[in-house]
């Protein structure tokens, strides 16, 4: 049997289900560990399910890419937010969320041996992704700041190279990248005819007057930038697995074989629902996304008490601090101390592929600024205890 099973366990195991039974074991534990937001999706969400239950043949299989309203209705997101037209070059797939997106994107641009580019620290689904179709991950670090550095990308560049992946806003660093990072990233996939995957699952979410830079709007790049997007953060969408892609239009047939095959199509009923949350007011992106800022320069500050034993990089996107501890100790211990001891949950960086040394995520968007304010308070307060003992 070890050979029916070999393909995965080259794969790491989900670090939040482990985190999760730790929390389950430990009552009363406040999670700044998984990445949700706080809120619930918009009432015009909820309010779409009607049509959907409205049409009896909705009880059938659908297109596989989505079905047609939602099709027009994210077109004309992505020309308003993301500066993206849908052309006769590229095309929008509707995915059981962005994660399957990526899935997909992997799949239909890879033979087995081949390698995708992640800079570290990576995304870990993205990573797993990889090893599952029999691919290799070739790490390059990001900077001091968790910059990109496109010399590093770059002259990691093999023969085998497939694509580079980028995620702006970043899971786990929170940082945004610049423009310049994203064309130049951008340039290098044209210049070697690889392509270039974004996530842009966070796009909604930066501050400080910080803008979401799309690189499928770059001029002449839609032969080969495969853009994700997700309504799971922005919409409160996440058990409702929905996102979408951007591709080019010559990986349509391979992206549908897929999809077809894993999924079929994605739940038609979740579809009505995100097209019911297209219509959703701008306020409730607004506000909701308001009160998440006012929550992170909470985290903020209080985080900055541990300057000394941990650095800090004040990022401006998604809902996420990537902490570096002045520790010799092992990050998932420090973990485990952290939800036993002192009753608060954070993800340790070794998921995210950064073993040298012990770094932490904090997530700060599910929680409302009472409950964030205490589970901080007692993440200063552990880190204090425990790293100073």
């Amino acid at each position: 049997m070890e050979s029916l099973t070999s393909r995965m366990q080259a794969v790491q195991s989900p670090i939040i289900p482990v985190v999760g039974e730790l929390i389950k074991n430990s009552p009363g534990t406040i999670s700044l560990g998984q990445g949700v937001v706080y809120y619930n999706p918009p009432h015009e969400a909820i309010e779409f399910l009607a049509k959907f239950l409205a049409e009896p043949a909705n009880n059938l299989y659908k297109s596989v890419e989505g079905i047609p309203p939602l099709l027009t209705a994210l077109t004309g997101k992505l020309q308003a937010f993301n500066g993206i037209e849908i052309n006769g070059e590229n095309c929008i797939v509707v995915t059981a969320g962005s994660n399957m997106g990526f899935m997909n994107a992997i799949l239909a641009i890879t033979n087995p041996g081949d390698e995708i580019i992640l800079n570290t620290p990576y995304y870990f689904n993205h990573e797993m992704a990889i090893a599952m179709a029999g691919c290799r991950a070739v790490l390059v670090a990001t900077d001091e700041n968790y910059q990109l550095r496109k010399e590093a990308i770059a002259q990691a560049i093999t023969p085998k190279t497939r694509a580079v992946v980028t995620i702006s806003p970043n899971n786990p660093t929170g940082v945004v990248y610049s423009e310049a990072a994203l064309r130049q990233v951008n340039q290098i996939c044209a210049t070697h005819s690889i392509y270039h995957i974004s996530d842009e699952a966070y796009e909604y979410f930066t501050y400080n007057g910080v803008k979401h830079v799309s690189p499928g709007s770059f001029g002449n790049s839609s032969e080969y930038t495969i853009s994700l997007y997700s309504f799971s953060k922005a919409y409160g969408f996440a058990s409702w697995r929905i996102g979408y892609m951007v591709i080019p239009k010559h990986l349509l047939i391979a992206v549908k074989k897929v999809q077809d095959t894993i999924l079929i199509c994605p739940p038609v009923i979740s579809q009505y629902a995100a097209l019911g949350a297209l219509q959703a007011k701008e306020d409730y992106l607004k506000s909701h996304i308001e009160a998440i800022a006012q929550v992170r320069q909470l985290v903020l500050d209080s985080l900055n008490r541990l300057q000394g034993l941990c650095s800090i990089i004040p990022a401006n996107g998604a809902f996420y601090f990537f902490l570096k501890v002045h520790t010799q100790m092992d990050a998932f211990e420090l973990v485990k101390q952290l939800i036993q001891e002192h009753k608060v949950a954070v993800i340790p960086g070794t998921t995210f592929g950064i073993d040298d040394g012990c770094y932490l995520r904090v997530a700060y968007g599910a929680l409302q600024k009472e409950t964030a304010k205490e589970g901080i308070e007692r993440l200063v307060q552990g880190l204090e205890t425990i790293v100073r003992s």
